[in-house]
């Protein structure tokens, strides 16, 4: 990833840039399993988003999981319409590397990919993941209607708990509704399925998420 010195605060909508009216091109299918990245989808498939971080390392580990359909990385949470990586990286646009899932509920639950996103992360790191600093790194979960804003927010608090137990911090990742997702240049879909030794900077805390054990 690009390396210099990154704000560490979100940009204020008024000052970001301006962006553009037409998305940017990116890849059509996913380089591992050939689905359309932007559907059409079965039915019944639904979708997520989640930012843990470096977006290289997020997808390939998504991707991999039973029941998820498709993936795709891209930039949300920002105000810069259709964004660059480089201006991303800017800090300039408000945006954070994120992760389009789509997946088959019938074959891998909501709250069973929030155990994923709580446990392969840092989640209390602020705008920054491990040596990755900036705010286009900062850890999140945009939702899709009221069932995911409330699994979210439940999850947050029971792994806040358990990372208390165990005498880490405070959670910082934003949870939020699902915004516009500005799908990434065709380079970055599927990085690390392209560049098997690439950059890969996950690493979560070793705190088991207690989701789906009190009920």
């Amino acid at each position: 990833m690009l390396l210099s010195v990154k704000p560490t605060a979100v940009v204020d909508p008024v000052a970001a840039l301006k962006g553009r009216p037409d998305p940017l091109p990116t890849a059509e299918t996913h380089f591992v399993n050939g689905h359309a990245l932007k559907g059409p989808f079965p039915e019944g498939v639904r979708l997520a988003q989640f930012a843990m971080g470096c977006f290289w390392g997020v997808e390939r580990l998504l991707w991999t999981l039973p029941g998820v359909w498709v993936t795709a990385v891209g930039y949300v949470g920002g105000s810069t319409p259709n964004p660059t990586y480089e201006e991303v990286c800017t800090g300039r646009t408000g945006h954070t590397e994120a992760v389009l899932i789509a997946y088959d509920p019938k074959l891998i639950s909501y709250d069973a990919l929030l155990k994923v996103f709580w446990e392969e992360h840092n989640p209390t790191q602020g705008m920054r993941q491990g040596n990755d600093l900036g705010t286009q790194y900062r850890s999140g979960v945009y939702t899709y209607g009221e069932d995911q804003a409330r699994a979210a927010e439940k999850s947050r608090a029971d792994y806040q708990a358990a990372l208390t137990g165990r005498g880490l911090g405070t959670i910082t990742s934003e949870i939020a509704p699902a915004g516009p997702f500005y799908f990434a240049e065709a380079y970055h879909q599927q990085y690390l399925a392209k560049n098997p030794n690439g950059y890969c900077g996950l690493q979560g805390t070793g705190v088991s998420c207690p989701i789906g054990l009190d009920g």
